[in-house]
């Protein structure tokens, strides 16, 4: 029996075991051949998107010649992390990583050369003066690929660089003719914008290019899974591969995640006599997000960052951003906002993940349970739900608003919270927010073949209450009955929060219902 191929989740590809992109068609090849033969550059991209991937491919196609007669090296640096600021430490694990690859293509220079010269040279010239050494001993011109850069730290990352950037100075036949440094986009002791270097310039100014390895194409991602239906005769129905492509936008882990979950990891999927559907597919996100199994190593440690909540809390709160130019840069490097402007949430699983990780807490210590608004007939009482959501945050929300991290975006938050965990008996929750506009929330209840769909926005009182409620069209009831048109929404609600806390909850809390674009809106005070 063959062996089968799956989608891979984890580390680089291997094309006997993976479905895959050919990695280096996400560039422009002759533009990134044009720079090996005399550039230093970075190479970024966020963790597990095929970065280490398409750096073997790089190596192996300019060992074979494509580009000229070169020796490609590549090295993973993410050795010498442990050694932190002990430069002696960490250099001796880089040195070993460089000579151990130079030595699977036969060349044992780097290895038999390294630990002396690191006695003789000490940590901050061995790499200058072993690379300048390596190229007079190798009839070839030297190519260095460097991962996992960022992974280094303080002055171990400082020495590294600097005796790279010692070298470039040095005519062409005496040291490598290329280096890529693989990372975040600019090269920072931390690679973290409140980390970079300010006082003396950045520590490595030579990279004559960012290039950032993009996410697969809407034709890229039906490929991939195009792959497994041919390998395997289970196909997608209609809607499936439109939904992976929609949820992830071509993040290239999260379209192989959300496929290996609905076709490898769901017992049902792994019938190939099953075709898989978009209810497969969002069924396989909403696994993922709940195990928060994203590939963010701690996804609750990156949103605590400042730069990542001056980016991200404006998205949630509907206010004006105060992230800097670096900040936004440095969020898009993770994957957690769209690659273009405007900043945006990357894609729908991100716009569920986050604000979910944002109210991890709420769900472990409040007991709700959705069959308190299911009707009679199996349907969803949403009226019933926010009245209950009224009394809720009159006997709770004082509570609860000084708890959420983001605490601009704490009222959106905690409507979020409790609409979840009335839903998630069966349900589903998609959320739609971003600078300067209000939170808007649809939520789909099932109802025997088919959904239903109710629209829950959610504004914050500004001026008096009926300035709030004639908002303009992106804003009050207008936008919900727009939202309601859009997804096809039996009815819409309105949740305007009033967080004066000089006016009593009597004055706070009403229902009053209206009318917007023919369609019955109903005004929830909070």
């Amino acid at each position: 029996m063959a062996p089968v191929r799956f989608f891979n989740t984890e580390g680089p590809i291997r094309a006997e075991d993976h479905y895959a992109v050919p990695p280096l068609s996400r560039f422009d090849l002759d533009d990134l051949l044009t720079l090996i033969q005399r550039k230093y550059f970075v190479l970024h991209a966020p963790r597990q998107t095929g970065k280490t991937t398409a750096l073997l491919a790089l190596r192996d196609l300019l060992n074979e010649g494509a580009a000229g007669d070169f020796r490609c090296v590549y090295a993973n640096l993410e050795v010498g992390q442990a050694g932190r600021e002990d430069t002696g430490r960490a250099m001796r694990a880089i040195l070993e990583a460089i000579g151990q690859e130079a030595l699977l293509l036969g060349d044992g220079f780097p290895q038999e050369a390294g630990v002396g010269l690191l006695n003789s040279d000490g940590p901050d010239a061995v790499l200058l003066t072993l690379l300048a050494r390596w190229q007079e001993e190798n009839p070839k011109p030297l190519v260095l690929l460097l991962d996992e850069v960022d992974a280094l730290v303080g002055d171990t990352l400082r020495s590294l660089l600097r005796q790279l950037r010692a070298g470039y100075d040095e005519p062409p036949e005496f040291f490598p003719r290329a280096v890529v440094l693989c990372g975040l986009r600019d090269v920072r002791l931390g690679s973290h914008p409140e980390n970079a270097v300010t006082s003396d310039g950045r520590p490595f100014d030579l990279p004559a290019r960012s290039l950032r390895l993009r996410d697969f194409n809407e034709a890229e991602t039906r490929a991939l899974l195009a792959q497994h239906t041919e390998e395997t005769g289970q196909e997608f129905r209609p809607g499936a591969l439109e939904t992976v492509w929609e949820q992830t936008r071509g993040q290239p882990w999260l379209v192989n995640a959300l496929a290996y979950e609905a076709c490898f990891h769901e017992r049902g999927g792994r019938d190939r006599n099953r075709a898989i559907g978009a209810d497969d597919i969002l069924n396989a996100r909403e696994e993922i997000i709940e195990r928060r199994d994203l590939h963010h190593d701690r996804l609750d440690d990156k949103l605590r960052d400042r730069c990542v909540r001056r980016v991200l809390e404006p998205l949630l709160s509907g206010g004006e951003s105060e992230a800097s130019e670096g900040d936004i840069e440095y969020v898009r490097d993770l994957g957690l906002i769209a690659v273009d402007d405007p900043v945006r949430i990357a894609n729908p699983v991100y716009r569920e993940a986050v604000p979910r990780e944002l109210l991890w807490i709420f769900r472990f210590e409040v007991n709700l349970s959705d069959a308190w608004y299911v009707d009679a007939d199996g349907g969803l009482d949403v009226p019933l739900l926010l009245t209950r959501f009224q009394e809720f945050v009159r006997e709770h929300s004082e509570h609860w608003m000084g708890r959420f991290a983001y605490g601009e975006a704490a009222p959106q938050l905690l409507l979020q919270a409790y609409c979840h965990r009335v839903v998630n008996g069966g349900g589903r929750v998609e959320r739609e927010y971003g600078p300067g506009r209000r939170t808007d929330l649809l939520l789909s209840w099932p109802r025997g073949d088919s959904w239903s769909r109710f629209v829950i926005g959610c504004q914050v009182l500004d001026g008096s209450r009926e300035a709030t409620e004639r908002r303009g069209p992106e804003q009050g009831p207008e936008q919900t009955a727009a939202h309601m048109d859009l997804c096809g929404a039996e009815a819409g609600h309105l949740v305007i929060f009033d967080r004066d806390e000089s006016r009593s909850w009597e004055e706070k809390i009403y229902r009053k219902e209206t009318e917007a674009g023919g369609r019955p809106i109903t005004i929830w005070g909070a």
